[in-house]
């Protein structure tokens, strides 16, 4: 197969892992409002993601990296055309970055609260544009004969690629509050289990829409791989199902892998309906960037294939090291005696 195809993959992989990984972060943070009742139960959630949210942030890097390497062409149409949305998500991302160094700088209630609400903003805001950022990728959007994006901000903002980021936020929120059952105690834990059932069953339904809305689309774009979207599609759907019904039993893990389970096929769904291009043109058919227009040359391709089977797996099990060695539940009973102590 030719390298070009097999990187179309590969940085599908990898935004697939930024989107369960932060996904999930972003769920945790916007869970803040509904879940962190006070100061304690605001550090308990927060602590879940504590050691791991920056690590789970660098996928994005990684992805956007090999986008970019990979795919010269589609990394310059894409940052250009969606310039706002992303410089947006930067910031969202910075915001939230240093929110959660600063909230504990200072014992202020309206100081921790203004953090805390950077927080919130700095998960939904990017939570809801990659969702509207990856519809309209798909979707297809006006790329000339020049392969530049002739529309605007406005033209993102369509039903299709609105209801992506709707699926996206959910989604994520959901996914978070099922990481935060699993990880706390207490009440916390039980706020959280009840949540993601109400949450739970919003995401089935919008997502339900999104989905079937996608199918519909490649089945009439007669999408080359389509019996594989339709199968990633409905294995989205049931993990959901089963996240729902595993978190209703009181099955955290369960629930948090079927949720992250769903994530990645949802992506799936949309990488395979994709394929063959990476950035259709709503303008012309002969305009679509593909694979193989907007692909790096053999020898770049084969330099970056030997580096990701060198360092991927290493960076992998640093990851996998990192949950295990940070996988004990953040009790309230710590959270208190850590705020004794600094008193």
């Amino acid at each position: 197969m030719d390298l070009a195809y097999v990187w179309f993959f590969i940085v599908g992989v990898l935004f697939v892992g930024y989107f369960v990984l932060d996904g999930f972060d972003f769920g945790v943070g916007m869970s803040l409002p509904f879940l962190g009742k006070d100061n304690v139960s605001r550090r308990q959630i927060i602590n879940t993601i504590g050691p791991v949210w920056d690590l789970n942030e660098t996928w994005v890097i990684v992805a956007g990296a090999c986008l970019f390497a990979a795919f010269p062409e589609w990394y310059a149409t894409l940052f250009s055309g969606f310039y706002l949305p992303l410089l947006i998500i930067l910031i969202a991302l910075i915001l939230r970055g240093v929110s959660f160094e600063y909230r504990h700088q200072r014992d202020d209630p309206t100081w921790r609260k203004r953090f805390d609400l950077m927080i919130v903003w700095g998960s939904a805001l990017p939570a809801f544009l990659w969702g509207v950022a990856v519809a309209n990728i798909v979707q297809g959007v006006p790329i000339d004969a020049d392969k530049e994006f002739t529309g605007t901000l406005l033209t993102l903002l369509n039903p299709y690629g609105l209801l992506g980021g709707v699926v996206t936020l959910l989604l994520f929120f959901t996914h978070g509050v099922y990481f935060v059952a699993l990880k706390t105690d207490g009440d916390v834990r039980e706020q959280a289990r009840r949540l993601a059932t109400k949450s739970g069953l919003l995401t089935l339904v919008a997502a339900a829409f999104f989905l079937a809305w996608t199918v519909l689309s490649a089945m009439g774009a007669q999408a080359p791989l389509l019996p594989l979207v339709v199968v990633a599609a409905v294995v989205a759907a049931l993990m959901l199902i089963t996240a729902i019904l595993a978190n209703a039993r009181g099955r955290e893990g369960w629930a948090f892998a079927a949720g992250a389970g769903t994530v990645m096929f949802a992506v799936l769904t949309l990488w395979l309906s994709l394929f063959p291009n990476v950035m259709p043109s709503s303008t012309d058919p002969a305009f679509h960037l593909t694979i193989e227009n907007a692909s790096s040359t053999d020898y770049t391709l084969s330099i970056m294939t030997w580096a990701a089977v060198i360092f991927l797996p290493l960076v992998l099990l640093y990851q996998g090291w990192t949950y295990w060695v940070f996988r004990k539940r953040v009790t309230r009973a710590r959270i208190e005696e850590a705020e004794l102590v600094a008193h």
